[in-house]
C-alpha cells in the first residue's frame, strides 16, 4: 500500500462560511470588478458593490418567501451570471443549494427535488417550467417556482440578513450535488462550506496559485454550473477576486472568448480535443493540412524535450508565427494556462497544447471530493499523470490498486443514504471507485475504472478507458464504448463526430452519401481502421480491440447516452445496442 500527503497550506475557521468573502470584498473594494456580463456583442464590468448588493436583494427575497436556514432551494439553468447570484442569495439566506442540470427529465427532477425536499427551485426556460409543472403534483414541499430573468427582490434588513449569514458555519451544509449517474439513480452528496472553502482556498493559495494569482486574472466559465468542477471555479473566483464571465452558449464560444479574453480556462478533455480538430479540419479545408500535422508533431516534441536543440527552437519558433499564435487567438490571445478535469486528458494533446503556449494542468477528482484530489502545478507539470494531491489531501493505492482520498474536501456522506455512505467512506478514507499508481514523487494516474474492468473469456483484465481516449483523438471519432466482458476478445462500438463528418465527405467527393453509406464507406473504414490500429499498438495483444462496429448516430446528452459532462453512460449504451455488441461476437 502506497500513500502521499500535502500539508494543508490554509486552515478553515470553525465560524467561516461562504459569503464573507463576497461581503468584506463589498465593503473594502466596492469598485473592484468581480464579474463581467455578456451584454450585446460585448461584456459589462460588476463591481463588488454591485454583485453584494444584488446577492443581498435575492437573499431578502427568500427570506420573505420563508426559505429558513438549512431549508434547500434548487437550481435548474444553464451557466449564467444569474446562476451565481443565486447561489450565494441561497447561502447568505443560510439556506443549501441543489443544483439540477438544465437538461434533467421530468422523472430526474421529481427524484432530486422529491430527495432532498427543495422548498423552491430557480428554473430558466419555458421547458423547465412545464417540466416542473408535470410532476409538481408529486411534490407538495415545493413551494416557489422562480425564473431566472425574474428573481425573488426584497430590500433586507440588514440586522436579520447578517443574523442569516452569521448562523452558518464552516460545518454546515451549503450544497446537495447529485452525482449525473452514468449508472443507477443519482445520489445527493453532502457538501459543507468547510468542504468548498478548504478546497478553494488550498487549490488557489497553493496548487494553482500562479493561475490565480494575477493582477488582472479572469476566466470565463462555460461547463454547466450543476457540475462540481464549475461550481469550485465560481467559489474560488469569488474567494481569489478573478474576474468570472459566464456563457451558456457553445456554439458561440470561440467569439465569446476572443471577445471576453481570459487569462486562464477550465474545461473536460472532450473541450480540448474538439480545439484541436478543429483547427485540423479548418488547415485540411484550406489546403494546409500536411503543414499542420507537421506543426503539431513540432509542438508535442517541443513539449517532450527536456532540452530542445537548437534546430527544434528554430523550427518551433517558425510554426510559432504560422500557426500556434492562431490558436492561442481563438481563445482570446491571453490564455496561458487551462485546467482540465473530468476525465483523462491524453499525453499527445497535453503535450501538444504545451508546445502551442497553452499549458494544460490536469487534474481528477469527483463530486464526493468537492472536485480535485490532484491537480498538476504549473512549476511542475507531469503531461500523463493528474499531479499531486491538493494542500491538505492525503491518497492511498489500496491492495487491489483502488485509489482512496482523505482530507477536507472529502463529503460528509450521501444525503439519506447512509448504507451508500458506509460503503464510500472507511475511517474518514474515500473509495474512489478508480483504479491507479503513485510514483515516488506523488504523482498520481488513474488507469482505469475499477467497476468498468472488462474481463475477458480468457482471464485478461482490460481497463477500457485507456482505449477510448485514445480511439477519441481522431478527429473522424465522437464516441466509443469498449466492450468484451466475459467474451473471447475486446471489442467496440464507434460513432462519427458529425462537424468532422461534413468537411471529410467534401475533401473526398462524398458530399451526397448517406450515413447509412458511409459507415460501410472503404474509405472512412481504413481510416478508422488505422486509428484502432494506433490504439493497439499501445495494449497487449490481449488487450487489443479486435472487432469494431461504427454506428450511423452519434451518443449525446439528448438521447440520454452522455452525462451533461459528456461521459459515455455505459450501462445504457450496453442495453440499447446489445444487438450491436452481439453482432461483433456472433
Amino acid at each position: 500500500m502506497r500513500e502521499f500527503s500535502v500539508p494543508a497550506q490554509v486552515a478553515i475557521a470553525d465560524s467561516a462560511n461562504l459569503t464573507e468573502t463576497l461581503f468584506s470584498r463589498a465593503a473594502e473594494e466596492p469598485d473592484r470588478t468581480v464579474f463581467r456580463r455578456k451584454e450585446g456583442a460585448g461584456w459589462r464590468d460588476v463591481s463588488a458593490r454591485e454583485f453584494g448588493d444584488e446577492v443581498s436583494r435575492v437573499a431578502g427575497g427568500l427570506v420573505t418567501a420563508g426559505v429558513e436556514p438549512g431549508d434547500r432551494v434548487a437550481i435548474m439553468s444553464r451557466t449564467r451570471y444569474e446562476w451565481t447570484v443565486a447561489d450565494y442569495a441561497i447561502w447568505t439566506a443560510g439556506a443549501v443549494t441543489v443544483p439540477i442540470y438544465e437538461t434533467s427529465s421530468a422523472s430526474q427532477i421529481e427524484w432530486i427535488i422529491g430527495d432532498s425536499g427543495a422548498k423552491a427551485i430557480f428554473i430558466e426556460s419555458d421547458e423547465h417550467e412545464k417540466a416542473v409543472a408535470s410532476v409538481r403534483g408529486e411534490l407538495p414541499g415545493l413551494a416557489h417556482v422562480w425564473r431566472m430573468d425574474d428573481l425573488p427582490s426584497e430590500t433586507p434588513g440588514e440586522t436579520d440578513l447578517e443574523e442569516r449569514r452569521a448562523s452558518r458555519t464552516s460545518s454546515d451544509l451549503a450544497t446537495v450535488i447529485y452525482t449525473s449517474g452514468t449508472t443507477g439513480r443519482p445520489k445527493g452528496c453532502e457538501i459543507t462550506h468547510a468542504n468548498l472553502l478548504a478546497t478553494a482556498r488550498n487549490t488557489i493559495e497553493g496548487a494553482l496559485a500562479e493561475v490565480f494569482d494575477l493582477a488582472d486574472g479572469s476566466t470565463l466559465l462555460f461547463l454547466p454550473l450543476a457540475h462540481v468542477f464549475a461550481r469550485l471555479i465560481e467559489v474560488g473566483c469569488v474567494e481569489a477576486g478573478v474576474t468570472l464571465g459566464h456563457t451558456p452558449d457553445l456554439t458561440d464560444l470561440v467569439g465569446d472568448l476572443e471577445s471576453f479574453r481570459p487569462t486562464f480556462l477550465l474545461a473536460v478533455p472532450r473541450v480540448f480535443e474538439k480545439v484541436y480538430n478543429g483547427a485540423e479540419q479548418k488547415a485540411a479545408a484550406d489546403g494546409k493540412g500536411r503543414i499542420f500535422h507537421i506543426a503539431a508533431d513540432t509542438a508535442i516534441a517541443y513539449s517532450r524535450a527536456a532540452s530542445p536543440g537548437l534546430g527544434l527552437r528554430l523550427k518551433h519558433a517558425v510554426f510559432d508565427r504560422l500557426v500556434y499564435t492562431k490558436l492561442r487567438a481563438a481563445v482570446g490571445g491571453r490564455v496561458t494556462h487551462a485546467v482540465s478535469g473530468g476525465a483523462a486528458l491524453g499525453e499527445r494533446l497535453g503535450h501538444f497544447f504545451n508546445g502551442v503556449g497553452i499549458t494544460i494542468l490536469e487534474g481528477y477528482g469527483l463530486t464526493e471530493t468537492t472536485a480535485p484530489i490532484a491537480v498538476n502545478r504549473p512549476a511542475d507539470n507531469r503531461i500523463g499523470s493528474v499531479g499531486k494531491p491538493i494542500p491538505g489531501t492525503s491518497v492511498r493505492i489500496a491492495d487491489d490498486g483502488e485509489v482512496l482520498a482523505k482530507g477536507p474536501n472529502v463529503f460528509t456522506g450521501y444525503w439519506h443514504n447512509e448504507e451508500a455512505t458506509k460503503e464510500a467512506l472507511d475511517d474518514g478514507w474515500f473509495h474512489t471507485g478508480d483504479i491507479g499508481e503513485l510514483d515516488d514523487d506523488g504523482y498520481l494516474r488513474i488507469t482505469g475504472r475499477k467497476k468498468e474492468l472488462i474481463v475477458t473469456a480468457g482471464g485478461k483484465n482490460v481497463a477500457p478507458g485507456p482505449l477510448e481516449d485514445r480511439l477519441r483523438a481522431h478527429p473522424l471519432i465522437s464516441q466509443c464504448l469498449v466492450v468484451g466482458d466475459g467474451r473471447k476478445f475486446v471489442g467496440c462500438l464507434i460513432t462519427l463526430d458529425p462537424e468532422a463528418v461534413g468537411p471529410w465527405k467534401e475533401q473526398h467527393g462524398k458530399d451526397s452519401m448517406s450515413m447509412t453509406e458511409l459507415v460501410e464507406d472503404p474509405d472512412l473504414v481504413k481510416e478508422i481502421d488505422a486509428a484502432v490500429a494506433e490504439t493497439n499498438a499501445s495494449v497487449s495483444r490481449a488487450e487489443a480491440i479486435k472487432k469494431y462496429r461504427i454506428l450511423e448516430a452519434d451518443f449525446t446528452e439528448e438521447t440520454g447516452h452522455l452525462t451533461p459532462t459528456l461521459k459515455v453512460k455505459r450501462n445504457l449504451v450496453v442495453k440499447d445496442f446489445e444487438t450491436e455488441i452481439e453482432a461483433l461476437y456472433s
